[in-house]
């Protein structure tokens, strides 16, 4: 039956659903396509603007190619149209007459069709809100006690109401009812329109805690802090568009740590050796003195190049494991541009231990700003629960 109605030309399912909306409303949904499809498209660009990491930007602009209505035109004298018996077979692919494309060198000026294109610009907080509609914290959890909120939720019905919040199927389902009786009138009547009501209920607060931690030592370059501070830019931006009870702190160290707040974290850098234990440390020290476990959702994000001091490794294995017992997830994220040590490294191993013993953790190896928005969607993705290592292919 389905062949039958695509030989028919039937539109499919899709089709009709979109067909239900009016020429306006499927222009407007067709360009919200488009454009969503461009900023994809335009990704790299944006991730890799500086501009917009140190809070210098708050828009970016996107190149958008223009649609128009489907019309009928006259057509061109130039243009040349004709049937005949040639050379061709079934398949074969012909350029239109007058409308090579020529390799760059200079010439007059030619009279093709071009294609036209809009630069929009857009807020950066638009641009989060679409690619992070289906992303979300790994292993959530509400929890009880103290930390639980008062909300708003839709519950039941009733006779008065505000206009907005009309039930129009249940209002038609009290009419038919009510016209099943002798003699009732067939128009509707105050008494067949329903509402819906809110009411006030506790729920339990998704309360998040989020630690960004970044090695700044010697062995990061200028763009190693760049390309972690970028990943770390666009999560801080969409977890708080998407949390409303959401407390994010930040982390650096070298052969120390210390704890800054977010505009000074994305401009800081530092000299010296790496000692991941130190961070580490420090995270373990706020969770103990501000937060209880048990109250909140406590995730770490970590950047590295992968070094770390030799004789480190067992404290930073021991830090690692008390955080990881607490946490809800933690992520690594590793910068360089060598192919060869990817996740290989001192401190890639420890995250891959911790994977090994069944924590929630994930690692990702991130090489260039095309891979930033790779590494979020690897952490975040609602089917991410429990993400296992991953590079990007090489190449």
């Amino acid at each position: 039956m389905d062949e039958e109605r695509g030989n028919r030309g039937e539109p499919s399912d899709a089709a009709q659903w979109y067909e239900l909306f009016s020429r306006g409303a499927r222009d407007w949904l067709r360009h919200d396509e488009k454009v969503r499809e461009a900023v994809r498209a335009n990704l790299p660009e944006m991730i890799a603007g500086g501009d917009v990491i140190n809070g210098g930007a708050r828009t970016v602009r996107v190149p958008v190619r223009m649609l128009e209505h489907y019309h009928f035109r006259l057509r061109r004298p130039e243009e040349q149209q004709g049937a005949g018996q040639g050379k061709a077979k079934p398949g074969d692919v012909f350029s239109a007459p007058g409308r090579e494309q020529g390799q760059g060198e200079k010439g007059p000026g030619g009279r093709d069709e071009g294609e036209v294109q809009l630069l929009l610009e857009f807020k950066i907080d638009d641009i989060v809100d679409w690619l992070w509609e289906a992303m979300k914290l790994p292993n959530l959890k509400a929890r009880v006690g103290p930390s639980e909120e008062t909300d708003w939720i839709r519950e039941g019905w009733d006779r008065h109401g505000a206009r907005s919040r009309l039930d129009r199927r249940r209002s038609f389902k009290e009419l038919v009812k009510r016209r099943a009786a002798p003699g009732a009138t067939q128009t509707f009547i105050d008494e067949d329109l329903r509402y819906r009501q809110l009411a006030r209920r506790r729920q339990p607060a998704l309360h998040a805690v989020v630690f960004f931690m970044l090695d700044v030592s010697g062995s990061m370059s200028d763009r190693d802090r760049k390309l972690a501070k970028t990943f770390f830019f666009w999560v801080v931006q969409g977890l708080r568009r998407e949390y409303r009870s959401l407390e994010t702190l930040f982390v650096a160290h070298t052969t120390e740590a210390w704890e800054f707040n977010e505009p000074d974290f994305f401009q800081v850098s530092g000299t010296g050796g790496t000692v991941a234990s130190t961070g580490l440390a420090k995270v373990r020290e706020i969770i103990d003195a501000r937060y209880n476990p048990g109250r909140c959702n406590i995730y770490l994000f970590y950047a590295s190049d992968g070094d770390n001091s030799v004789s480190d490794a067992a404290d930073a294995r021991s830090a690692l494991s008390a955080i990881a017992a607490d946490a809800c997830f933690t992520g690594y994220v590793e910068v360089s541009s060598g192919l060869s040590r990817q996740l290989a490294t001192e401190t890639g191993k420890l995250f891959a231990e911790l994977q090994a013993a069944g924590c929630a953790a994930g690692s990702y190896a991130l090489n260039d700003f095309e891979d930033v928005w790779g590494a979020v969607r690897h952490f975040f993705t609602a089917e991410a629960q429990a993400p296992e290592s991953q590079a990007p292919e090489s190449p």
